[in-house]
């Protein structure tokens, strides 16, 4: 075919196919999403549908490329049988109802990662409908058994997405042979691999990332560390953590980007946002198109019992993430500034 097109069609042939690609990409992650439970008997849900739990942040979830999010419970109206929980006190179910996708779609998701304790909590007819609903409204996602990766294509770039927990039904955060095979197969099919995963122990108590396995409530919550180390290794690109409820440090590894866990971000009755717990950040990161990292933005949001997102003027969770991770990654090469940017160290 090349010899016939000749060196001058070539370059035309070239520029045609590529000429569209980017040079700088952004990827925004968020933590945990859950937008009220109608279970049990009517649960708690919020005004008007939803419409407003997101609507202050969306332009700037909307700026970027591609938006990242882990959705906890499951997209279901009615039906399923709900879990069991070995403790009923720390038992929680959630099901939001299907039409509230639409606050998802409005809010600017592209991907979601169903990889958490939630996506099961009404068994497979839960996770179905969750996909069957995200799959309409064109949102795509992955981290489930059946479901474990997805590629996205945008401006001639791109995007593989996969994600983990330790829970069943989902892709085993603690199985990293398997983990590096996934992302090793996307690195192989992408320009930029993401990667989110549902790890670590929860609550303010563990805000540390401790470089061990973490152990709550009987579980093993993974070495998120380590984890996050191989997976770049084996080809990752952008990491997102989620789980422990609280925001964790930030990392570059490899000029490749790690957010421990990106805390509560947007949560509507049931799970605590009292304290450190309603603080969360919205986490831009630039790369280049192979996935190489140039710099990211933090923005500090906070959520109040039963309301929804809002920017925080005061940046508490900026305050705390640049004072987790000077303690945690105190060998990293990045400085985080007042305004919120991430940029790699010229000392």
């Amino acid at each position: 075919m090349f010899k016939s097109i000749g060196i001058i069609g070539l370059m035309l042939f070239t520029e045609l196919t590529y000429g569209q690609r980017k040079d700088t990409v952004s990827i925004i992650g968020v933590g945990d999403i859950m937008m009220g439970s109608n279970y049990p008997n009517g649960g708690v849900l919020p005004p008007d549908q939803g419409k407003e739990l997101m609507a202050d942040v969306a332009p700037l979830l909307t700026s970027a490329d591609v938006a990242i999010g882990n959705l906890e419970g499951v997209l279901l109206d009615e039906g399923g049988t709900a879990k069991t929980c070995r403790d009923p006190k720390v038992c929680y179910v959630f099901r939001s109802p299907v039409s509230y996708v639409h606050n998802l779609v409005m809010a600017g998701f592209d991907i979601l990662s169903l990889a958490n304790n939630h996506a099961g909590d009404f068994g497979e007819v839960g996770r179905k409908s969750s996909m069957k609903t995200l799959e309409a409204a064109g949102i795509m996602y992955a981290g489930l058994t059946s479901a474990p990766y997805t590629i996205l294509e945008k401006e001639g770039v791109k995007y593989g997405f996969t994600a983990f927990a330790p829970n069943s039904g989902c892709l085993d955060i603690n199985d990293l042979a398997t983990a590096r095979n996934i992302v090793t197969t996307l690195d192989s099919l992408t320009d930029i691999v993401i990667v989110s995963f549902h790890g670590g122990a929860e609550g303010p108590q563990h805000q540390h990332v401790p470089r061990k396995n973490e152990i709550f409530y009987g579980e093993n919550r993974g070495n998120v560390y380590e984890f996050a180390h191989s997976l770049i290794d084996a080809g990752a690109d952008i990491l997102f953590g989620h789980g422990p409820h609280v925001t964790r440090a930030i990392e570059v590894y490899q000029d490749r980007f790690i957010a421990y866990s990106l805390g509560n971000f947007c949560t509507y009755g049931g799970i605590n946002v009292s304290g450190v717990n309603g603080l969360a950040p919205i986490i831009k990161v630039y790369t280049t198109s192979d996935g190489t990292f140039i710099k990211a933005k933090i923005t500090s949001t906070y959520q109040t019992p039963r309301s929804s997102v809002k920017i925080d003027s005061q940046n508490q969770v900026l305050n705390r993430i640049q004072q987790l991770t000077k303690q945690d990654f105190p060998e990293c090469a990045i400085e985080i500034d007042d305004s919120g940017w991430v940029l790699k160290s010229t000392n």
